[in-house]
């Protein structure tokens, strides 16, 4: 089985659509179909389950999709180190972020990095941070930029880069939740914390940690909206709907971050830990080493 039709599969298994995948390598659906049953053939189980309406990975072809990855990733290094010299690194890394950390974490290890290995390609792609560890995990990204979680998996290596507290956040404006925020705080009585509308993380780190911090108090949130991604609780905080947790980080660059106010919260949240993570295997290769390093330097000031 070549390297070619690996490709062809994972790409099937993140399409799960004949058609798409068949365009995207510039052949027909059918040879996409006579490619897996020839696949097929060779594992000796179904890799997809499909009807008219649907195609599906089997449990065997979720299995045979994560040793397709490995076997890619580990094809690509092999590649790399016997076609780049030590001196003059040449080629593409795939790198996963928010937004926010695009411009800020990133921000500062792109310059040296682009300046010391000009030829090595970034391919960025940018999305809730609370993904970035199962893309690692899954092999769809080389390397993230990240909180890092509370459990750590076995597989994944982690630097530390900088720190940035969670903040609780309100409006700024003038609104009935600023009103009685305002009014608990300035009489120093005890807050009702479940009488106070939040705006909150459909998952992830933040959520994970706000959770927690509501049982501590004895309490369960009272939550007006869930949203994906912390830029979009600065927003729906900065409208009037309710309160938020957010990355330091989020909100000293976010454009609205003159719409909402921090709040004196106690107990305080756990700061996130924010920094580069890559599974072992993929920091074999000299490419993500080197951007690996790069960043570190960067934090440090090793350049």
């Amino acid at each position: 089985m070549d390297t070619r039709e690996l490709q062809l599969f994972l790409s099937l298994s993140q399409t799960l659509h004949f058609g798409q995948t068949g365009e995207a390598l510039h052949i027909s659906p059918s040879a996409v179909s006579r490619t897996i049953k020839r696949m097929e053939l060779e594992v000796g189980h179904r890799l997809l389950e499909r009807d008219n309406r649907s195609v599906r990975l089997t449990d065997v072809g979720r299995q045979f999709q994560r040793y397709a990855s490995e076997a890619l990733g580990q094809w690509q290094s092999f590649r790399e180190s016997t076609e780049l010299d030590k001196q003059h690194l040449r080629g593409q890394i795939s790198l996963f972020c928010s937004v926010t950390a695009a411009y800020s974490v990133l921000s500062p290890v792109l310059e040296p990095f682009r300046h010391r290995y000009p030829d090595i390609d970034i391919k960025l792609r940018t999305g809730d941070q609370a993904d970035a560890i199962d893309h690692l995990l899954a092999g769809d990204d080389d390397v993230a930029i990240v909180a890092r979680p509370d459990k750590l998996p076995p597989r994944l290596r982690f630097e530390v880069l900088t720190h940035s507290p969670l903040l609780f956040i309100g409006p700024a404006m003038d609104c009935a939740v600023a009103r009685k925020i305002s009014l608990l705080l300035e009489r120093e009585v005890a807050v009702r914390w479940e009488d106070i509308p939040f705006v909150v993380s459909e998952r992830g780190l933040a959520r994970t940690r706000l959770d927690q911090w509501f049982r501590s108090q004895g309490c369960k949130a009272n939550i007006y909206a869930q949203v994906s991604g912390h830029e979009a609780i600065v927003s729906m905080v900065g409208l009037g709907f309710g309160l938020g947790v957010v990355p330091e980080l989020v909100l000293s660059n976010s454009p609205l971050k003159e719409k909402v106010q921090v709040l004196e919260v106690s107990p305080a949240l756990t700061a996130f830990a924010v920094g580069v993570s890559a599974s072992q295997q993929r920091l074999e290769n000299p490419l993500v080493k080197a951007f690996w390093d790069c960043a570190r330097a960067s934090y440090r000031g090793d350049f």
